[in-house]
C-alpha cells in the first residue's frame, strides 16, 4: 500500500482513542443515572446510509445504549440523513420540527443529534443552527468514526456541538457493528465517488473515492458468511471502480469472484454499478460466479446523448445498449434494473423520447424514476430549466405507464417458473415473501420456520410488480 492509499486510513491511534471516549460517555452516563439508556436510530436514504448506521448503533451500543423503535422512550434521538433529493431533506425538517415537543419535556435528559450527507452540506448545518437550536448533535459524513468523542464532548459540556469538517474523507476500520436485517447484510467495499455527475451531491458530501482493502472485505465477507449471513450486498457509490489507483491485487470483477470462493450457501448482491466503468470484465465474473445474483442495476439516467453529456455521464447510449447487449448474451435471465431523472435541465421532448425508445429496448425489470430535484453547489443547480413542472410530472407519469407495462409482461412469462428465494416475513396477513435472484418479490404462505432459509416456489399469480406463488 502506497503513502496515499495509507493516508486514507483512520490510523490504529485515533481509533484507540475513540475507544477511551467510549468508556468515558458510559462512566459519565452511569454517574449520571442506573437506567438503561435507550437509543432511537432513524435512516433515511440509500443501502449505504444504513451501513452507516449500522456502524453508529455499534458505537453506541459500546457506549452503553440499547436501542428502541420508539421516539419517545429514547434518550438518544440520531437521524442520518439523505441529500439525494429534495424531497429527503423536507422529511428530515419535518421530522426534527416534530421533535421541540419532546425536548421540551426532558431538556438535558434527551440528546438529539443528526449525522450524515444532508448535514453535511454547509447551508444546511447553517439552518440547523439558526432554526433548530433544541438539537445537540450535528456531524457530517466524515465523522462518523467519532461518535463517542463527540458525544462525550455534549453529554460532557452541555452545549450544542457542530462537527461538518470538509474533508475527502478516511476509511475507519474495526468499528463495531450492530446490524438490523439478520440473514441480510450489508458489506460496504469503497467509499465517495470522482464521477461528479452534474445534478449529483454525492461528491460533496462523500468526499472522494477510496477503496477498503480486499482483506478487510473479504475478511468481513466470511465473517458475516460464518455468523449466519445468506444475501450479502457489496455496496459503494460506484463498486465498479473499486481499487482504482489503489495498487491492490483486485479490481472489483475478481473481489467478486474471491467473494464468490468463500464456502457457504449464500448469495451476492452490489450496488450501484456506473456504465463508465460497467465492463465486459465485471459481466463475465457476474456469469461464472454461481453465488453472484443475475441482477444487474445499471443507472441510466437518460437515453439522450445531448443530456447524458450534459449529465457529465462520460458514455453514451450506444455504449451503454453495447452493454445490455453482451450483459444478456452471457447472462440470457439477467435481470436488468436503472434509474432515470426526467426533466433534467434542457431536455426537450425529443430528449424525452430517445429515454422512452431505450427503455423499450432493454425491457427493464423495474425503474426508480425521478423528476429533477435541483442540489445547492451543483454545476446542473445553474443551467437553464426552461420546462414547466406541470410538463415534467407529465413525461414522469408517460415514462413510469410505459415502464408498468413492461413490467407486467415480464412478470406474466414467470407464471408457473419455480424461484429460489431466501424467505423473509411477509408483509400480508399469513404471508411469507421472498426475492428471486432478479430482485423480483414473491409472495407465498408458509411455515414461518422457513425465515432464513432458502425456499424453491413456484409462480401462480403473477402481478405487475410482486408476484404470488406456493412452495414448490
Amino acid at each position: 500500500m502506497d503513502q496515499t492509499q495509507r493516508g486514507r486510513f483512520v490510523p490504529d491511534a485515533e481509533m484507540a482513542r475513540q475507544t477511551e471516549y467510549a468508556l468515558l460517555c458510559r462512566e459519565l452516563l452511569s454517574a449520571r443515572s442506573d437506567a438503561p439508556k435507550k437509543a432511537y436510530v432513524h435512516t433515511y436514504g440509500c443501502q449505504g446510509n444504513v451501513a452507516d448506521s449500522e456502524r453508529i448503533k455499534g458505537q453506541l451500543r459500546e457506549i452503553g445504549y440499547g436501542f428502541t423503535e420508539t421516539p419517545d422512550d429514547a434518550d438518544l434521538i440520531l437521524f442520518n440523513t439523505c441529500a439525494v433529493r429534495e424531497h429527503a431533506e423536507d422529511r428530515v425538517f419535518g421530522n426534527v420540527g416534530a421533535l421541540k415537543r419532546l425536548k421540551a419535556e426532558k431538556k438535558d435528559a434527551l440528546v438529539i443529534a443528526l449525522c450524515g450527507c444532508m448535514v453535511q452540506q454547509p447551508h444546511i448545518a447553517e439552518k440547523l443552527r439558526k432554526s433548530y437550536p433544541y438539537v445537540d448533535l450535528i456531524f457530517g459524513t466524515f465523522a462518523i468514526h467519532r461518535v463517542p468523542e463527540l458525544l462525550y464532548r455534549v453529554l460532557s459540556a452541555g452545549r450544542r456541538l457542530i462537527e461538518i469538517t470538509p474533508g475527502d474523507g478516511t476509511i475507519a476500520e474495526g468499528l463495531p457493528v450492530e446490524r438490523d436485517r439478520g440473514v441480510k447484510a450489508w458489506l460496504p467495499v469503497m467509499y465517495g465517488c470522482n464521477n461528479f455527475c452534474s445534478y449529483c451531491i454525492v461528491p460533496y458530501v462523500r468526499g472522494r473515492e477510496r477503496s477498503r482493502t480486499p482483506d478487510a472485505v473479504l475478511a468481513e465477507a466470511r465473517a458475516l458468511v460464518s455468523d449466519g449471513a445468506k444475501d450479502i450486498t457489496l455496496l459503494g457509490q460506484n463498486v465498479n471502480s473499486y481499487g482504482n489507483g489503489c495498487g491492490f491485487d483486485a479490481d472489483f470483477p475478481t473481489l467478486l469472484r474471491r467473494i464468490n470462493d468463500i464456502p457457504g450457501d449464500f448469495r451476492i448482491r452490489f450496488m450501484t454499478s456506473h456504465p463508465k466503468d460497467c465492463t465486459p470484465a465485471l459481466l463475465d465474473a457476474m456469469a461464472d460466479c454461481e453465488k453472484v445474483a443475475k441482477h444487474l442495476h445499471l443507472p441510466v439516467q437518460s437515453g439522450s446523448d445531448a443530456i447524458l453529456k450534459r449529465m457529465n455521464r462520460h458514455y453514451d447510449r450506444a455504449k451503454y445498449l453495447s452493454l445490455i447487449e453482451y450483459a444478456r448474451k452471457v447472462m440470457p435471465e439477467l435481470s436488468i434494473t436503472s434509474d432515470i431523472i426526467v426533466g433534467f435541465p434542457g431536455e426537450t421532448r425529443e430528449d424525452f423520447e430517445q429515454t422512452l425508445d431505450l427503455v423499450r429496448r432493454v425491457e427493464y425489470t423495474s425503474l426508480f424514476t425521478f423528476i429533477y430535484s435541483k442540489r445547492q453547489g451543483t454545476p446542473a443547480a445553474a443551467m437553464d430549466d426552461p420546462t414547466p413542472p406541470a410538463e415534467k410530472s407529465a413525461r414522469f407519469r408517460e415514462l413510469c405507464g410505459l415502464q408498468e407495462e413492461i413490467a407486467s409482461r415480464r412478470t406474466a412469462a414467470m407464471k408457473d417458473r419455480v424461484f429460489r428465494v431466501l424467505t423473509e416475513p411477509g408483509d400480508e396477513e399469513g404471508l411469507l415473501c421472498g426475492r428471486t435472484e432478479g430482485n423480483v418479490i414473491i409472495k407465498f404462505p408458509g411455515d414461518p420456520a422457513l425465515i432464513g432459509q432458502f425456499t424453491d416456489v413456484r409462480v401462480t399469480r403473477p402481478r405487475t410488480w410482486m408476484l404470488y406463488g406456493e412452495q414448490a
